[in-house]
């Protein structure tokens, strides 16, 4: 295989999966290790460092799933999108997706806490419910700031073992968030002939970060601030080359 053709590949499975997204993920779950007052050993860093892995696995796997289950619709509406373009086949998307959720859920067997294995099976099947009855029913949108919810109580169950008060206000907060997000984000794709002239939803998507930044900055110390303005930022720098939306 030549490297123009591996390059455009790993293109097409990294806008599958919409990777620019990640540092959001990421921040959701520094900000519930952070709000389960954990210790800073060497431990429970490695552990936060495996479920940034983990969830990022099944944010990647849940692109790919809403993918293969929009493919009818994207050939209609977004032939931009991989599979419909031809830049990557269904059986490798397939593929591609199978794998990445049993990856998350074989790194949450390595985390201290087996209690987030059973939350990460419930994410995997809020992912499938809302990939799977998204374009029919609106009130699928519950789904998805429910998934953002169970980034933050996977993290803390698996870190920890449970869930403080102040991980479920941070998680209820983007999942608020999230929420109005996606319900910006359908109105957008049901008026295609006016799409938002400023990019909304791809500035919407990066201020996740931004919003876990402010909620530790309350919660914990405003220093983490600069994380979330960071994320935001590698978030935005991201999208440039990997759309997000």
């Amino acid at each position: 295989m030549s490297t123009l053709s591996l390059n455009r590949r790993l293109g097409a499975m990294l806008a599958l999966c919409r990777v620019s997204n990640l540092p959001t993920v990421w921040s959701n779950v520094l900000t519930a290790a952070v709000l389960s007052d954990l210790p800073g050993s060497t431990q429970n860093i490695a552990g936060a460092l495996l479920l940034c892995f983990a969830l990022s696995c099944f944010y990647c796997g849940g692109m790919g799933l809403n993918d293969l289950c929009d493919l009818e619709h994207d050939r209609l509406h977004q032939r931009y999108r991989p599979i419909p373009a031809g830049r990557i086949t269904l059986e490798h998307a397939r593929a591609v997706t199978f794998a990445l959720f049993a990856l998350a859920l074989f790194c949450l067997l390595a985390t201290p806490h087996r209690a987030g294995l059973a939350a990460g099976i419930a994410l995997l099947a809020v992912i499938w419910l809302y990939d799977r009855f998204h374009k029919g029913h609106p009130s699928t949108v519950l789904a998805m700031a429910s998934a953002r919810l169970l980034v933050y109580v996977v993290t803390a169950l698996a870190l920890s073992g449970g869930v403080t008060a102040l991980v479920w206000l941070a998680g209820a907060v983007q999942a608020a968030y999230v929420l109005v997000l996606t319900l910006v984000a359908r109105h957008e794709g049901n008026t295609a002939a006016r799409r938002y002239a400023w990019p909304v939803i791809p500035w919407m998507l990066a201020a996740i970060a931004l919003l876990d930044g402010v909620v530790l900055a309350v919660l914990a110390s405003p220093a983490w601030l600069i994380a979330g303005i960071a994320g935001t930022a590698l978030t935005r720098a991201a999208q440039r080359y990997v759309r997000g939306d």
